[in-house]
């Protein structure tokens, strides 16, 4: 009711002065005389205006644009309902040019208490809170957002601006001077009495990688992502982390197709405890899943799974079996229980020195020997879609792991044959941040040990992404996918395997004389820098501008000759002769010993 007396005064208050514009600040007796008379008027048209506008919800110290645009909607329609009431009325010899400038004064008043209400509140916050100092990493675009959800924060006071941009260093944004570049940070940091900076500037940015690598002693902060802010209570800026830094924009999903292919539906991940299988079951189970198969060897990662999936998803019908895709039998019995619509394949083995000695044999039957069988059970039961997860080591490949991986992709592509009810296809995609096995968390325990990193070579680069962007551009590809297709996803730049170590190092709180870094070598079946498409394949686009189809020249190899070879090479073949038959099935295939 306050704020509506004071808004009815000012409203008056704008009657007067348009009279008295109107008149070059004179106004003859009679049309005083004729304001007053109508002043009742003006405050019903614009008291119901405003009413309707609905700007009564509004708190004055929290006004933005939004409440300004809202002010001046209400204003509008109060202009409107007084100048019909007005009209209505016929006053004699009433000044027209009154009601088009009352309206611009009144938004002015209104308007301006507004906005003082406000600026006397964030004067108040400010006088009242301590912040630390913290230097604020971005373009002036980045940093406007940051600003905005730090204001009024009493844990922090900005007090400068790096900015990539060299256009806007000596610029300002709300006070807050753009001292320099972001190579500058640290410098700019110790005159301001900063021990903290945040990194207002996207995922993946090179500022993001320049303010880790080339700042010592500053604590780098980001602002939570959209899924944080959902997920935990603080809504304010928390350590950076590896994802930050290597990660990207987001994947942009067909949400409508996903939800159409999966709704309602039974799917089937194999592999489903494992690093891209447990991230499948999420994503899957955000869209509404009828029912979701979970299958895997291991009963510990499966039982997570399970622990998992029913708090999250207490609606979905979840089914967790424990399983080796290595039999057939077991599997067509599984998918006789619980016919799938869509199978994920992510089960296999994948560490590349492991896999080079004394269990090559192990890497045949599961990636090569698992794949054929999930592939013609699910052609078998009907499947609609069949979806394997391959690798780019499987290109040119100087592994056994990675020959058997793209010797995977090709028995899958022979099955694509036998059953053309199925839609096969296969997805290549590189490193994952933080899956198991993978580097990220080795240099995280050689760091949390006290070092040295161990890094095989000073110039070996890999692609890497974030598993959730894995995991759904596997989705968004087995959407799109026609059979037989092999799908490359767009891995951004390669990241230098050493640089990646300083990254760890730094976010650990350390430098690179407490934690030194050490080479070792490269290891047996490992390449200096990995491929996304072999020598004589090319890629086409697709409608995803992250996902492209590789056109291959590899023929699918005969399936019942791979299986009369698996059989007859029993639990231990010669290396050597294993070796050979890989390379029979695929020639690009050169061992690395």
């Amino acid at each position: 009711m306050l704020t509506l007396v004071l808004d009815m005064l000012l409203v008056l208050l704008a009657w007067v002065l348009a009279f008295w514009l109107r008149f070059n600040l004179d106004v003859p007796p009679e049309f005083q005389t004729l304001a007053k008379a109508s002043a009742p008027l003006c405050v019903l048209g614009y008291g119901l205006g405003l009413a309707a506008a609905k700007v009564y919800r509004n708190v004055w110290s929290y006004t933005g644009l939004t409440e300004l645009r809202q002010l001046t909607f209400g204003i509008a329609l109060g202009a409107l309902l007084c100048t019909a009431l007005v009209l209505m009325l016929r006053l004699p010899a009433f000044p027209r040019s009154v009601v088009l400038l009352h309206p611009i004064i009144a938004l002015l008043l209104l308007g301006a208490a507004r906005i003082g209400s406000r600026t006397l509140a964030e004067r108040r916050v400010s006088d009242q809170a301590q912040g630390r100092p913290l230097v604020i990493v971005g373009s002036l675009a980045d940093a406007s957002d940051a600003l905005r959800a730090l204001k009024g924060s009493p844990h922090w006071q900005p007090v400068a601006i790096v900015s990539p941009i060299a256009s806007e260093v000596g610029r300002a944004m709300q006070d807050i001077p753009v001292l320099g570049p972001v190579r500058s940070l640290g410098q700019i940091c110790a005159a301001n009495g900063a021990q903290t900076a945040l990194v207002a500037s996207p995922p993946g940015s090179d500022e993001r990688r320049e303010a880790l690598l080339d700042t010592a002693g500053v604590t780098l902060l980001t602002m939570p992502r959209p899924d944080e802010w959902l997920k935990t209570e603080s809504t304010g800026p928390r350590r950076i982390e590896l994802e930050d830094l290597l990660g990207r924009a987001a994947v942009q999903l067909d949400v409508d197709g996903l939800a159409g292919l999966f709704s309602g539906r039974t799917v089937l991940v194999t592999g489903a405890g494992g690093s891209i299988g447990s991230e499948l079951c999420r994503q899957i189970a955000r869209f509404g899943v009828g029912r979701l198969v979970c299958v895997d060897v291991s009963e510990f990662a499966i039982y997570q799974l399970e622990q998992e999936l029913r708090e999250a998803h207490p609606q979905m019908e979840g089914i967790y079996y424990t399983a080796n895709v290595r039999e057939l039998d077991r599997l067509r019995a599984i998918t006789s229980a619980q016919p799938p619509t869509v199978v994920f394949h992510a089960a296999a083995y994948k560490h590349v020195p492991l896999m080079e000695q004394h269990n090559e044999v192990e890497a045949i039957r599961t990636n090569v020997l698992g794949a054929l069988n999930m592939a013609r059970v699910a052609g078998e039961c009907g499947a609609k879609k069949f979806v394997l997860v391959s690798t780019d080591k499987a290109v040119n490949p100087t592994s056994v792991m990675g020959a058997t991986k793209r010797l995977a992709e090709l028995v899958v592509q022979g099955v694509a044959a036998q059953h053309p009810a199925t839609r096969y296809v296969s997805v290549r995609f590189g490193n994952v941040l933080g899956s198991s096995g993978s580097v990220v968390p080795l240099f995280t325990s050689q760091i949390g040990r006290g070092g040295p990193v161990t890094v095989t070579h000073p110039q070996i680069v890999r692609y890497f992404m974030t598993i959730p962007e894995a995991s759904q551009l596997v989705l968004q590809a087995g959407l799109m996918g026609d059979s037989g297709q092999i799908f490359v996803l767009d891995m951004g730049e390669p990241v230098k395997i050493v640089e990646l170590a300083r990254m760890l190092i730094r976010l650990s709180g350390k430098t690179e004389q407490e934690i030194p870094i050490t080479f070792v070598g490269l290891r047996p079946g490992e390449k200096l820098f990995e491929e996304l498409l072999a020598d004589d394949e090319t890629s086409v686009p697709t409608p995803h501008p992250k996902l492209r189809v590789a056109k291959t020249a590899g023929q699918p190899p005969d399936i019942d000759s791979v299986l009369q070879w698996v059989r007859q090479a029993g639990p231990a073949p010669a290396p050597g002769e294993l070796r050979e038959w890989l390379h029979s099935l695929v020639p690009e295939y050169t061992a690395n010993r």
